[in-house]
């Protein structure tokens, strides 16, 4: 008996000191499926790696950068174009190459590290019903703009911010040389101007381009060709001090990067938002399709 007591205060004393040893990161996200998603991928990656996670999934954009300038949030995946227009107030029109190197130069400054942006840009798109766009020969936005030069009355379905804001739908339309008509374009709330599109009473119709419903209700993006829309590329921003004590986080986060496109993103949210499935199965199977679950993992994270 006595024996047995010795073995088990030995053993745990051994889990004890394996649990102290354990890294601790605290990863965070803002309150929308996307962000849910990639911190969920996030956590059940490095949990799978032997971190012991904290995840924080439902912060308000500012709340969130916040807490990681103030040292209470290690990771989060943040937007280009969210660092650089909000974060930073820089006004000035850059390309996607231009942004990732402005908000990665300004934030090094700020003790945050930006590691890989991935392919998946989550901006303001313009969508059509992908038969009719084949239909009509529409890929780009300037294919859209012939168009509507040559006499054909497409519907416009645009949210009111978008169609009054300065940067948005008459610079838009002075870069591309056309213009809807008047009676072309209808002003609705941003949620329902994909209902508007897939039920038929737009032709084309303002989205974000990684939106779960694009896929899902059979619509396609138009190449934005001449760059209007600035870059929002979802990237994995690390506190430097984090990254410096555990420097193989960067590779980690680098490979899920630069498996993300903007397909792939919308067609993730589409499971959980039209599909109905939980968020912590879809990181989940997304992970292991892609192998990049250590052996070891044993769920989704805390």
């Amino acid at each position: 008996m006595f024996a047995r007591g010795i073995v088990a205060l030995l053993t745990m004393a051994l889990l004890g000191a394996a649990q102290a040893a354990q890294p601790s990161v605290v990863v965070g996200g803002k309150k929308f499926t996307e962000q849910q998603l990639i911190a969920e991928m996030t956590a059940q990656l490095l949990r799978s790696e032997g971190y012991k996670v904290d995840k924080r999934p439902d912060l308000g954009s500012s709340v969130l950068r916040s807490a990681q300038e103030n040292g209470q949030v290690d990771i989060y995946w943040e937007y280009t174009g969210t660092s650089l227009i909000i974060y930073n107030k820089v006004k000035e029109r850059l390309d996607a190459q231009q942004t990732y190197a402005r908000v990665k130069r300004l934030d090094a400054a700020k003790e945050l590290t930006w590691l890989q942006p991935s392919e998946a840009n989550n901006t303001y798109a313009f969508a059509m019903r992908e038969e009719e766009a084949k239909a009509k020969g529409i890929a780009t936005l300037s294919d859209l703009a012939t168009k509507v030069n040559d006499g054909e009355h497409l519907k416009f379905a645009s949210n009111a911010e978008f169609y009054s804001r300065p940067d948005g739908l008459r610079p838009l339309q002075d870069l591309y040389a056309f213009t809807f008509e008047r009676d072309d374009i209808i002003r609705m709330d941003g949620g329902l101007t994909y209902q508007a599109l897939r039920e038929g009473q737009a032709d084309v119709a303002l989205v974000l381009s990684t939106d779960g419903r694009v896929p899902a209700f059979g619509f396609v993006i138009l190449e934005d060709d001449k760059g209007f829309f600035p870059s929002y590329a979802l990237t994995p921003v690390v506190r430097t001090q984090f990254l410096e004590a555990h420097p193989g986080v960067a590779e980690l986060l680098n490979t899920l990067s630069a498996s993300l496109t903007s397909d792939t993103m919308a067609t993730l949210n589409s499971r959980v938002d039209v599909g109905r499935e939980s968020i912590e199965k879809v990181a989940s199977e997304y992970l292991s399709k892609n192998n990049m679950l250590a052996p070891a993992v044993a769920g989704p994270a805390d």
